[in-house]
Order: C-alpha cells, then sequence, then structure tokens
C-alpha cells in the first residue's frame, strides 16, 4: 500500500492507501472501546475490559462477519501496518508497566506475599500443563509438545499487574493490609511469568535444544548489560534531573532511543521486542523527577491511540464461531475451571496457612486471578509462533475476559472491609467545654482556594495558642492512567504527602500550609484522597472519623469568574458535597469562596474581617453562631449577629410550602427552644464585655422579602455564616438555576451571582447523631464513650 492518497476528487478511494486508513481505524477503535468503556462503567469494570470485548466485536466474531466491513476497514493488506504501529505502542506501554515495577520493592517482599506469589505460580502452572495434553489431543492434534507445555503454563499462571491495581484502586482496597499483599506478590507474579515467557518463545522459536539454550543465555546477557552500562547512564541523567527543574529535551530522546534499541535488540535475539522495553523501565531510577516527566510524555498517547490498536489486532485474530460442538465448549469450561481453581486454591490454602483471614484469603484468590494485557501478549505470540491455532486462541481469549469480568462483582460479593472507628466525643463546633482542641478536616480541589481557605482558618483560631488542628486534604480525581495508581500508592492510608502531578502545584501547595504553621500556632497535616468521585466522599468522612474532626470545611462546586459571576466545576462536585453532607461523622461546612482576604495568604496581625451571622432558630443556626462566637475570639474579627424575629402569632416560614423549608418544630423538638436561648445568652454574655467588636441586631421582618432586603443591606462585609437548614422561606426561586438544596434556603441566596461579589458565605449543617442512619465508618463498642480522648497519644506525631 502507498502511504498517502491524492484525494477523492482525483477518483482515488483514500482506504486504498495506508495513512488514511490507519487514521480510520484508530478512531473507530477509539470510539467503539470508550462507548463500550462507558456502557461498562456502572459495572466497575477496568477499561482493558472493554478494550478487549472492542477488539473481538470488530472482528470475525460479530460486525467481521460482514466481508464487506472488514475488507473495508480492515483489510488483510493493511494489517501489517495495524500491528506495527500496535506493537511500538505496546512497547512503550511494557516500558511504563517496567517503571511501576520498583525492583527494590519486589526484593523486600515479605515471606507472605512471596509465598502466596510462588503458590499463584505453581499450582496454576502445573494445571496449565495438564490442560496441554488434553488440549493436544483434542484441538491442537501435532502440535509442538515442549513450547505448548509452557504456554498453557505461563497462560493459566499470569496474574495482570496493572489491571489488578486498578481494580483495588476503584475498589479502595490499594491501600489496606489485602492491597499491599495483593500488589507485592501480583509484582513478583508479573516479574516470574516475563521470564517463563521468555522460555515459552526460546523453546518455540528454536528447532533445537542448543539454539533455545543460546537465546536464553543471551538474554540473560543482555539483562546483565542492562543493569551494569545501561542502568547507569539513565542514573546519570535522572540526577542531573533535579526537582523543580526542566527536564532536558534531550534526556528524554535519549531513553526513548534507548527503549527502541534495547527492544530491537531483544528481538535480534530472538525473544522479542517488548522484553527489551519492559527491562529499561524496571531498571529505570525511580527516584526524582525524570520518571514522572517521562510518563508524562507518553502514558496518554500510548495509552488512549496505541494500546487499543493491539486489542484490536487481538480480536481481529479472534473468531468465536471456531469453537463449534461440544467438545469445543467443555474445553472453554475445562480451561476456565483450571485457571480459576489454580489461581484460587493455590492462594487461598497458602493465604490461609499464613493466618490470613478466610474471608481475605478469599479476595485474594480472585484478585490474583485477574487477568488482562499480558494474558492477549502471550496468547499472541503463542498463535504468532504457530503454537496455538484459530480455536485454541479464541478459548484462551474467552477465558481472560471471563476470569477478569467476574473479579469486580465477586470481590465486592465477598469481601467489603469494614471502616471501624474509635467513637469520639467533640463532633460540633458548639460544645460545653470550649477549651478542647479544634479539629478542622479543609477539604479543596486546587490552589485555587488555599490562600482563602487558610484566611478562614486563621480567623477560627480562638484566643488559646495551640488549640486548632487543620487536617487540609487535597481531593484528587481517580483517573484512568496507569500512574494515578503509583499517585495513591504514594499517597496511602493518611496520605502524608500532597501528590501532584504538576510539581509546581504541588510544591504551592506544601509551601503554603507550611508556612502558615510556621507562622501561626495552627497544627497543620497535609492529606491526599484520591479517588473517584462518586465515591470520594467515603474517602472524606472517614478521614474525619478518623481524625476526630470537629467540622469538615467542603469548597462549594461552583467558583466566582472575574466578572463575579458563579460557575459550576461540574454537577460530580456537587455531588460530592450532597453524599459527604450526608454521611459525615461531623458538622460539616460548605465553603463559597469569593477571595476571603484576596488572593494571598493574610499575617495574624493583618487579620480584618467584619462577619455576618444571620440568626433563625435551629441546630444549624446554633453551630453557625458557635463558629462566629470562636472567630470572634480572633482580635481582627468584628462579629455581627442579625436575629430575625418574626411578628406574634407568625413564624419565619410565612405559610410557604416550598421545597427545603423547615418549620422549627420539626427541626428541633419542643423543648429545645431553650438551646436557641442558652447560646443567644451566652453570645449577649460575650458581647457585653467586648461591645467594640460584637454587636447583636434583632430584626422584625414580616416578609422573605424584608429578610433578602437586610442581608443585602450588609453584603459588604467579608464573610457570612449561615445555617444550613434555618427554619425560614427560601429567598430565591427554588426552581431557578442557582438554587442548591445543599445550601439550604439563606445560602443559596447568599451564594447568588446577583447577591454579592465579595462575601464569602460558609454554611454549616450541625451534626445530628439521630439523622446519621447509614454512617460510613462503624464504631466499636465502648463502655463509655467519653472516655476515649479526642487526641489520642501518638497521634500528634501523624
Amino acid at each position: 500500500m502507498k502511504a498517502t492518497s491524492n484525494g477523492s476528487f482525483q477518483g482515488e478511494n483514500p482506504l486504498d492507501y495506508a495513512l488514511p486508513l490507519i487514521i480510520l481505524q484508530i478512531c473507530l477503535v477509539v470510539a467503539f472501546t470508550r462507548f463500550l468503556a462507558f456502557l461498562l462503567k456502572p459495572l466497575r469494570q477496568p477499561r482493558v475490559i472493554a478494550e478487549i470485548i472492542g477488539g473481538v466485536l470488530l472482528g470475525p466474531s460479530a460486525l467481521g462477519r460482514s466481508e464487506r466491513f472488514l475488507n473495508t476497514v480492515f483489510p488483510k493488506k493493511s494489517m501489517t501496518v495495524l500491528e506495527t504501529l500496535a506493537n511500538i505502542g505496546l512497547l512503550f506501554f511494557l516500558f511504563l508497566v517496567g517503571l511501576e515495577l520498583d525492583i527494590k520493592s519486589i526484593l523486600r517482599t515479605g515471606k507472605k506475599s512471596l509465598g502466596i506469589a510462588l503458590a499463584g505460580i505453581t499450582l496454576p502452572f502445573a494445571l496449565g500443563i495438564g490442560t496441554s495434553f488434553v488440549l493436544r489431543s483434542t484441538v491442537l492434534k501435532g502440535a509442538n509438545q515442549a513450547p505448548l507445555l509452557v504456554f498453557m503454563g505461563v497462560s493459566l499462571s499470569i496474574t495482570a499487574f496493572p489491571v489488578l491495581a486498578r481494580i483495588l484502586a476503584e475498589l479502595k482496597l490499594l491501600t489496606t493490609d489485602l492491597g499491599r499483599i495483593a500488589m507485592s506478590a501480583a509484582a513478583v507474579n508479573d516479574v516470574a511469568a516475563w521470564v517463563l515467557l521468555a522460555l515459552a518463545i526460546a523453546l518455540s522459536s528454536s528447532s533445537s535444544s542448543l539454539i533455545a539454550v543460546w537465546v536464553l543465555l543471551s538474554g540473560a546477557a543482555f539483562v546483565l548489560f542492562a543493569v551494569f552500562v545501561i542502568r547507569p547512564v539513565l542514573s546519570l541523567m535522572a540526577r542531573r534531573s533535579p526537582e523543580g527543574e526542566p527536564v532536558k529535551e534531550l534526556y528524554v530522546c535519549i531513553t526513548l532511543s534507548m527503549v527502541l534499541a534495547a527492544s530491537f535488540v531483544t528481538d535480534t535475539i530472538g525473544i522479542h521486542a517488548l522484553f527489551g522495553a519492559f527491562v529499561v523501565g524496571i531498571i529505570m531510577p525511580k527516584e526524582g523527577p525524570f520518571a514522572g516527566v517521562l510518563i508524562e510524555k507518553i502514558e496518554d498517547m500510548v495509552s488512549g491511540l496505541f494500546l487499543p490498536l493491539y486489542f484490536a489486532a487481538s480480536g481481529l485474530k479472534t473468531n468465536v464461531a471456531t469453537i463449534r460442538g461440544a467438545t469445543s465448549w467443555g474445553l472453554l469450561l475445562l480451561v476456565i475451571l483450571n485457571a480459576c481453581f489454580g489461581k484460587i486454591v493455590g492462594t487461598v490454602v497458602v493465604a490461609w496457612s499464613c493466618k490470613v483471614p478466610l474471608r481475605e484469603s478469599l479476595a485474594l484468590g480472585f484478585i490474583m486471578n485477574t487477568k488482562g494485557l499480558v494474558e492477549l501478549i502471550v496468547l499472541n505470540i503463542g498463535k504468532d509462533r504457530k503454537v496455538l491455532n484459530d480455536q485454541a486462541f479464541a478459548i484462551l481469549v474467552l477465558m481472560a475476559l471471563f476470569t477478569t469480568f467476574i473479579t469486580t462483582p465477586i470481590l465486592m460479593a465477598i469481601y467489603k472491609p469494614a471502616r471501624k472507628g474509635v467513637p469520639y466525643k467533640h463532633r460540633t463546633i458548639q460544645r460545653k467545654d470550649t477549651e478542647t482542641e479544634f479539629r478542622i478536616l479543609a477539604c479543596f480541589h486546587s490552589t485555587r482556594n488555599i490562600p482563602s481557605l487558610i484566611n478562614l482558618v486563621e480567623s477560627s483560631r480562638g484566643r488559646k495558642r495551640g488549640k486548632l488542628c487543620l487536617y487540609a486534604m487535597h481531593l484528587m480525581e481517580l483517573s484512568e492512567r496507569s500512574s494515578a495508581i503509583a499517585m495513591v500508592q504514594k499517597a496511602r492510608n493518611n496520605g502524608l504527602p500532597f501528590w501532584d502531578k504538576k510539581r509546581d502545584d504541588r510544591d504551592y501547595i506544601v509551601i503554603a500550609f507550611e508556612a502558615y504553621q510556621q507562622l501561626s500556632s495552627v497544627t497543620v497535616r497535609p492529606m491526599t484522597a484520591i479517588s473517584a468521585l462518586s465515591s470520594i466522599h467515603e474517602d472524606i468522612c472517614a478521614s474525619a472519623h478518623r481524625k476526630r474532626a470537629a467540622l469538615i470545611l467542603l469548597p462549594f462546586h461552583k467558583h466566582q469568574r472575574l466578572d463575579g459571576a458563579m460557575e459550576s466545576l461540574g454537577h460530580t462536585f456537587h455531588l460530592v458535597n450532597r453524599r459527604a453532607l450526608q454521611h459525615a461523622p461531623c458538622s460539616v461546612g460548605i465553603f463559597v469562596d469569593r477571595g476571603l482576604g484576596g488572593t494571598t495568604q493574610v499575617v495574624a496581625s493583618e487579620v480584618s474581617y467584619s462577619v455576618v451571622v444571620p440568626f433563625f432558630g435551629g441546630l444549624d443556626d446554633c453551630e453557625a453562631l458557635a463558629y462566629g462566637m470562636r472567630m470572634a475570639e480572633h482580635p481582627g474579627i468584628k462579629l455581627t449577629v442579625v436575629k430575625f424575629v418574626a411578628p406574634k402569632g407568625t413564624s419565619l416560614t410565612f405559610g410557604s410550602d416550598a421545597p427545603g423549608v423547615i418549620s422549627i418544630d420539626l427541626l428541633r423538638g419542643d423543648n429545645d427552644q431553650v438551646g436557641d436561648d442558652a447560646i443567644i445568652s451566652d453570645f449577649k454574655s460575650i458581647a457585653s464585655k467586648n461591645q467594640e467588636s460584637i454587636t447583636l441586631e434583632e430584626r422584625l421582618v414580616e416578609s422573605s422579602q424584608e429578610i433578602a432586603g437586610v442581608l443585602k443591606s450588609m453584603n459588604k462585609c467579608n464573610l457570612f455564616l449561615v445555617g444550613r437548614m434555618a427554619p425560614t422561606a427560601p429567598l430565591m426561586d427554588t426552581k431557578s438555576a442557582e438554587y442548591c438544596s445543599e445550601l439550604g434556603p439563606v445560602g443559596c441566596f447568599l451564594a447568588s451571582s446577583e447577591f454579592s461579589t465579595t462575601a464569602s458565605v460558609v454554611v454549616l449543617q450541625q451534626y445530628n447523631p439521630t439523622l446519621n442512619l447509614h454512617p460510613l465508618v462503624e464504631e466499636e463498642e465502648s463502655d463509655d464513650a467519653n472516655e476515649v480522648p479526642d487526641t489520642p497519644m501518638g497521634e500528634r506525631a501523624q
């Protein structure tokens, strides 16, 4: 095929030329597999499942049954170009896989993980050898015995490390003990599988055993050359790429060229080009920014465009129609049973003998049964070397697809680790003992909110030094990139470091919070939550419980544009806040940021804010007032409390039946009106001692329009603190696009674009144990929850 056409106006068909045809193939494959991934997303399946299914459906098993489609889009004369491009993408993907595998960690693998890995290889390998005899006597008559034995053993014993990591991350198991064991065992399994595959290729490509020995010895010599010659060169380039400075383009070019050169050498030796790329990835130094820059340069292009081509090329070789008759279907069932039995039983027995609980052992068995890309590589090499025919190839592809597909649903059914925690006392801002430590879990999506967030926390410090502890949690979406797994591992459990691929952002975050900690008496603990946005609220709530927070500060899902209008970041961020409000183990504040204190952090001596608390009554308003009273202890804060009062015989709802309106009687018990009076009484007592900075105003209002007018007259203040479920009529149309139920009837009005361009808002919901019917953290039984200290010894160091 020629590369390019002269165009359809010249009477030429572009699909008869290599370049336009490969462009069409890439677009079709990527669009089709992404569509399937979207359909399978509710089932929480990894993208590799969609890519395998997409490849099979595009091949002769489904769409390819149409000769016209196959000859037009995937003609035989185009397969060389397609497979070459797919294999180049695969080379760089396996380089990335090697980058993810830390050989030092593998060498430090504990006896438990090593035993589980070996059991997960040996039993399936033995069953694979047995299966090879059955296949050779039925569908693979006349096949070469030695390479078939090894290929079948490898195909049944493989665990797909990248796919396993993705499933663990999706199910929030990556940083659990189970996840760590699985990742260590899978890493050992991955390396062992490549060694066995090298043996299988050497056997399949050699006509004599002597040549096979030479191939293996040459492969071993190449690995030694890579370790002692290539690695020092890579280390030198890594050392000359210090943190905070751009990596030289020459270094990136040299490294990528080394990947291709190493692939050429291993292909020349006879153990496939993929090994060279994988070895260079493994020996690559993991410390410093150099490896991260390489990942950023090639990951999206390789994973997004080229890798799906490999699945398409595999699918075009897979014809499910070749599985005909009772014998073929019986062989498929046998292969699936042997694959599952070997992996699961081998893993479970060893894990149980290592005193891993039975349920966790079962979960580990199913996790280790995950197949994926490496399985397809093995099968494709086997088919290319004539070890497998079309029927055996289709059987083994379906086996890989089935074993990976069942992993997530079975894992979710048999193992859902309970988040357990110790009960704690101070879950609200309003408390009797104001001398106790006040703990805030402040969440943020980007660097945009950090100055305002720090200024808000500084205002919350109160009189006593060292009585405020801030847990600053960076919320990051778990992306489809394989490098996201490394991010999750670096931010495991308490997520001590901030982690961001953009180093400038990460440095800015760290510097901002470290500077604030040094300048103030506030204890700052950085954290990172990396999860799917549909479930990141679980991380927020679990972390708040574990850290015994009294307040979770969440960023509003809208940010202010330069023209003052509020712009949404997306509906998914909106849902994160809603879910967090439903499941929070403590009080929650939603922070509508309009530049509190400007775009820079304000030092304590320069804090000068006017804070307004509209008070209608109820638990949430009491929480807002308690927060305001705490802020009023700061010498730079001027607090104004506006108590709204309705005429006698009426309520502040003014007869409204709009959605979101809650009467005071439903909001709290009949006898709890004392709570409102008590906190107002306390406030008056404090105000009498500090009349210059604290004022109380009572406003008699006869309609919601009057309430809105009073609030608008105060929109030049710096900050509003308002209860979420204030017992009043909504101050704006509930059908408006700007109305957000999580902000309540008053908060929505204060957060609207028309209200103000300068006044930030914190909408507070007080923790109510009677409404938290589905807590995400299961509290362990305790004789007296009050005996559990809020700040256990040792946590200061966490």
